[in-house]
């Protein structure tokens, strides 16, 4: 695109105000409307780079690994809310790690002492931990420095967001209704916030597809406990039986966090479909839809790379 024509971008969880930077720090002229600025479901993650239950497969490597690069990068800023962080992913099967962990700095087995009770297997490594109130607020910054506009507003379809030489759709599960894309499904996420009671590394169960997992992230002061992935449901409404169940399951593998104090939870839907979308799609009067949505539970680890591919199918426009 030539510099200066006007992009909208609708959507401002993760992948609409990354998507918003890559864009604006090119030269277009980017203006992101949204309902919620930043988007509820984004702020809700954990959050830890690493590709989880998303296709195509060659793709996601490949976007997950531009972001990896990134986020790496980002690290060396504490104002961005990126750390690199050690920790253990676990299984309570004798299963392989997944592929992507193997490549990450200081990957080795775990030794039988370092697992938790019930632990069959494990693997530590060094991954980007994403603080997402703190990046979310950074991605805001960023985009204003780069000259891009943010508007808080309700759009009952894709066409409200004009005018616009292209409008970009980032609007995750909302793709449902907008476009609409009956492809589109919730998988409901709840986390608990608590004080931090000492902890610097994180734990991260291989759950499979149970819709009850078990994570915990530290951020400084505060540690990010989980989850659930509840598929087809999409309700923000806390579930005070499912934080119950987090914080046993949490504390079962580290008895301190047994004590740490509640501060908030927090609830998303991620957005999930068979495949991501990242593709250009010209409507019948002639305007350009680039549609970025679809990430799952993967948007935080494909953001950057989705972003460039967002941006790359915008060159022969």
């Amino acid at each position: 695109m030539a510099a200066g024509e006007r992009v909208v971008v609708v959507g401002a969880g993760v992948a609409g105000l990354t998507t918003a930077v890559v864009l604006a720090e090119a030269g277009v002229s980017v203006h992101v409307i949204a309902e919620e600025v930043p988007g509820v479901t984004s702020l809700a993650a954990g959050a830890m780079w690493g590709p989880y239950l998303v296709e195509p497969k060659d793709k996601v490597d490949q976007w997950g690994e531009r972001s990896l690069e990134i986020f790496r990068r980002l690290a060396k800023d504490p104002a961005t809310g990126v750390r690199l962080a050690s920790g253990i992913e676990a299984s309570r099967t004798a299963e392989a790690p997944p592929d992507w962990a193997t490549t990450l700095p200081g990957f080795r087995p775990c030794g039988p002492a370092e697992l938790p009770a019930g632990f069959s297997t494990g693997y530590r490594f060094t991954v980007p931990l994403i603080d997402m109130p703190t990046y979310l607020d950074y991605l805001l910054r960023r985009l204003d420095a780069a000259g891009g506009t943010v508007e808080r507003r309700r759009l009952a379809s894709l066409a409200d967001a004009g005018p616009a030489t292209v409008i970009i759709n980032c609007t995750g599960l909302g793709a449902k209704t907008l476009l609409p894309d009956p492809d589109l499904r919730p998988i409901r996420g709840q986390h608990v916030v608590v004080t931090n009671p000492g902890l610097t590394e994180f734990f991260s169960e291989d759950t499979g597809l149970s819709s009850d997992l078990l994570c915990f992230y530290p951020h400084g002061d505060t540690v990010v406990l989980g989850g659930t992935a509840i598929d087809g449901e999409g309700g923000l409404t806390s579930d005070d039986k499912a934080a119950a169940g987090i914080l046993a399951r949490c504390a079962e593998v580290e008895p301190r966090l047994a004590a740490a104090r509640v501060l908030e939870h927090r609830i998303g839907a991620r957005p999930a479909r068979a495949t991501v979308r990242v593709e250009a799609d010209w409507q019948e009067d002639g305007a350009v839809v680039v549609h970025n949505y679809g990430h799952g539970g993967a948007g935080v680890t494909l953001s950057w790379g989705c972003a460039e591919a967002t941006r790359a199918l915008l060159s022969p426009i």
